[in-house]
């Protein structure tokens, strides 16, 4: 992993990037993976799966955070749809 963005951010010819990738560890990569699943709403037990946890409790005592912010996303999505529906009835 060290060595792909080392070549990304120092290529042999050429200039380098303009934004430079930080340092990562391919296990950072599984992080990014599983949080863009889940912000992407697919569901907890889809993602544990994909990540080899035998059980998606793992995944959600692990991205709770991610899990939390798509609870806020529906709480307001919900409060919108009753807004729209009082506004109808008017």
């Amino acid at each position: 992993m060290r060595q792909l963005i080392r070549r990304y951010n120092e290529p042999a010819q050429g200039p380098g990037p303009a934004e430079r990738l930080p340092p990562a560890r391919l296990h950072d990569l599984r992080h990014v993976h599983a949080t863009t699943l889940l912000l992407a709403g697919v569901p907890v037990h889809l993602v544990a799966a994909r990540l080899g946890h035998a059980d998606p409790s793992v995944t959600l005592r692990v991205y709770a955070h991610v899990v939390r912010e798509q609870m806020a996303a529906v709480a307001d999505a919900f409060a919108q749809a009753v807004r729209e529906s009082c506004e109808q009835e008017r």
